[in-house]
């Protein structure tokens, strides 16, 4: 990725997550939103944002259709932000990086706890 897409990576996800905190006003878009990262096209002509959402299976669908109806306002928003002369196209998706990570954390948990208990029993 060329410096300029980095930068404008990072501008797009201070951006786009000042926006969700404070402008959007879909009940559905709530603080159970995280931007985790943006990844800018090599034309700069577009933009995917990963989003991690936090709740049950139907607050996170809620949560994606709520950032797919706020996606033109947010756009809008950036361009009244950032100083490009063509804003790109934004598009919403979900990252499970960090509830796969929570999981596999779990797992490695239980793994140390029986392999803990199975050295206590052949200690007796």
């Amino acid at each position: 990725m060329s410096r300029r897409a980095q930068r404008l990576s990072e501008e797009i996800k201070r951006e786009v997550s000042d926006i969700l905190r404070n402008g959007v006003k879909d009940p559905r878009v709530n603080a159970l939103i995280s931007i985790t990262q943006v990844q800018v096209s090599r034309d700069l002509g577009y933009a995917r944002i990963y989003v991690s959402l936090f709740g049950s299976q139907r607050e996170k669908k809620d949560a994606l259709e709520g950032l797919e109806r706020a996606r033109g306002f947010i756009k809008r928003e950036l361009g009244g932000r950032l100083k490009l002369r063509c804003v790109p196209d934004i598009s919403f998706l979900a990252d499970d990086s960090i509830e796969y990570g929570s999981h596999i954390d779990q797992l490695l948990k239980k793994v140390i706890k029986s392999e803990e208990t199975g050295k206590e029993n052949d200690a007796d």
